[in-house]
């Protein structure tokens, strides 16, 4: 069913406390941007407070801590995170299971990492300034999304998740980081669009000349939808990875459904870069793309199955990956219907 999506298109009020969630581990991060953001906030809002993480797991510790201490009326409606997708991740972990009466807080994302698929789910690549600018204004409106729950390890998926090619991008980022290159940044210190995009765009490149595919098997409500070998796997509600590939080109955040896209191994893994960026991949031989509310992914050889969330690689969880849909679970501010590249 899809007409969930369209309870929650109408503009909202912005809420009088904010909480800025910042990540100065994030590849697009800087001080100025914060500094910045911080003052366009206090100039409507009555409070506003900056966090900035020390580790991983604070962003989500200190949402939490926001959202529960102190009297009701002192907590903040409007929580920013600050960074890369992993640092929304975290700080939408604090979001959930909100008690209460009343509406509960929602997740602005401001893009401070290297490739921002978040920000862009919602606001395409609007300069952040005039997002703020809406959500302040009261022109933008909150979203109730679904998130997927991976039933091996327990963990909530914002974005999605990819297996095969999808994750190992993430091994071939961690190894060949370097300063110039993760952080991608003007000389005034704030992020400049797309370098962290193509930084993973030429990783992704050279780790498909080499890829093999695995043998795999991807089921969808209880039916098997692809089973053989597999260049690559991907699970979730957003349509962008990587802020620039359009994996799964007809999902929607809020259609209580998650899609999948299976590219299968008759494909040239190098071909997929290219075909990826506007959805060509799903005309492929032996391309499959499926929805449903449960979506099973399998590594068919006994080896344990490789994949990443959310920008954070998950390689330890066996030979299976389960993924439930929890149905409208986090409140997110973004752009009205239509209007998310204006």
């Amino acid at each position: 069913m899809r007409w969930a999506r369209l309870l929650t298109v109408n503009s909202s009020p912005c809420p009088p406390r904010a909480l800025v969630v910042a990540n100065p581990a994030a590849g697009g991060y800087s001080a100025e941007l914060v500094d910045h953001l911080a003052a366009r906030c206090r100039e409507q809002l009555a409070s506003v407070t900056v966090h900035r993480t020390t580790g991983p797991g604070d962003a989500t510790a200190a949402v939490r801590r926001a959202l529960t201490e102190g009297p009701v009326g002192n907590r903040p409606g409007l929580v920013v995170a600050v960074g890369g997708d992993g640092t929304v991740h975290e700080t939408a972990e604090g979001l959930l299971g909100q008690d209460g009466d009343g509406s509960p807080a929602a997740l602005l994302m401001i893009p401070g990492g290297s490739a921002n698929s978040g920000y862009r789910m919602f606001w395409d690549d609007r300069p952040w300034q005039d997002t703020v600018s809406m959500v302040l204004g009261g022109r933008a409106a909150v979203r109730r999304i679904d998130l997927a729950l991976l039933a091996e390890t327990g963990g909530h998926v914002l974005l999605g998740s990819c297996t095969g090619l999808g994750a190992q991008i993430l091994t071939a980022v961690r190894t060949k980081a370097n300063g110039t290159a993760a952080n991608g940044t003007k000389a005034n210190g704030t992020p400049a669009p797309g370098a962290g995009r193509a930084r993973y765009a030429r990783l992704l490149a050279e780790a498909a000349a080499d890829f093999r595919p695995y043998p795999g098997r991807v089921t969808v409500d209880g039916t098997v939808l692809a089973e053989g070998p597999t260049v690559l796997a991907g699970v979730g509600g957003g349509r962008y990875r990587a802020g620039q590939y359009l994996l799964l080109p007809r999902s929607e955040v809020d259609d209580g459904l998650l899609d999948v896209c299976v590219v299968s191994g008759r494909t040239d893994p190098a071909l997929l870069p290219t075909l990826a960026r506007d959805g060509r991949h799903l005309d492929l031989p032996g391309a499959a793309y499926g929805r449903g509310r449960r979506i099973v992914l399998e590594r068919l050889d006994g080896e344990r199955l490789v994949l990443e969330h959310d920008g954070e690689l998950r390689d330890r969880i066996g030979t299976t990956a389960t993924f439930d849909v929890l149905p409208g679970a986090l409140p997110v501010w973004a752009a009205p219907h239509g209007q998310q590249g204006k």
